[in-house]
């Protein structure tokens, strides 16, 4: 198997760089909302994200039907708990995630140096990826995200030079800071992806963030609240064509 990066660049290549953020804010059916979603969509989408929210109510038999579908339709999966915590608790998270069919996990890199290298390290060896906060889209993030933390470095650098050092697969980077995504982009070259959420009903515009540095969007509302979410979807994919 190659690596999640490379999975999710070529399915990007084939068939856009939008990434379902699947996340409904009722618990109910979700698991039969998600395989219609895959389903209806697949064909202008390349990964699917499921939020900490969204997986609580399902069962392990449901997560790992919802995975299999959804790599059937070519679809990465990626798991959307910013987990953060000791070594141990790390570990078996991620190794339960991995055995549900998760190809990715977003985890939140304040857990430390010595925690993060370990995660990524073991899930390199499954050819999964680790993919960590960096900035978010919610207006209230440049109030954390954007605090010094050690002389003129602000927590968001901080965050990026741990994803460097520590060799993840990606950043979460919001779409509303396309500032900050040519930022980091500047940094990071190819080393690693930038994923942005908070296209459309946040505000994000596809041009303005893939111009800025962006690798993947990740987008819920604007489709699942659309009336006609396979149109959208396809109009939002062909725009990520187009530098």
């Amino acid at each position: 198997m190659t690596s999640f990066r490379a999975r999710i660049k070529q399915l990007s290549e084939e068939k856009g760089r939008i990434i379902l953020a699947n996340d409904y804010s009722s618990s109910k059916n979700i698991e039969s909302k998600t395989i219609k979603n895959i389903k209806a969509l697949n064909n202008y989408l390349c990964g699917l994200k499921l939020n900490f929210h969204v997986l609580l109510p399902l069962g392990v038999k449901e997560i790992k039907k919802i995975n299999d579908v959804a790599h059937d339709h070519g679809l990465v999966t990626i798991a959307d708990i910013k987990l953060n915590d000791i070594g141990n608790t790390n570990q078996v998270t991620s190794e339960f995630l991995w055995n549900c069919g998760f190809d990715a996990i977003i985890v939140n890199p304040i857990m430390g140096k010595t925690s993060l290298k370990n995660l990524v390290d073991s899930a390199h060896k499954k050819n999964k990826g680790i993919i960590t906060l960096c900035h978010m889209s919610a207006p209230e993030a440049r109030h954390t995200y954007e605090l010094q933390v050690t002389g003129k470095t602000k927590l968001y650098q901080l965050f990026l030079q741990l994803a460097l050092v520590k060799k993840v697969d990606g950043i979460i980077v919001g779409a509303t800071f396309p500032q900050i995504i040519q930022y980091c982009k500047n940094k990071v070259k190819e080393k690693l992806d930038i994923y942005s959420p908070g296209v459309g009903t946040q505000g994000g515009k596809i041009s303005k963030v893939i111009s800025s540095g962006s690798d993947f969007l990740i987008i819920g509302r604007t489709i699942l609240a659309s009336k006609n979410p396979l149109d959208v979807t396809k109009k939002l994919s062909q725009q990520t064509f187009s530098k």
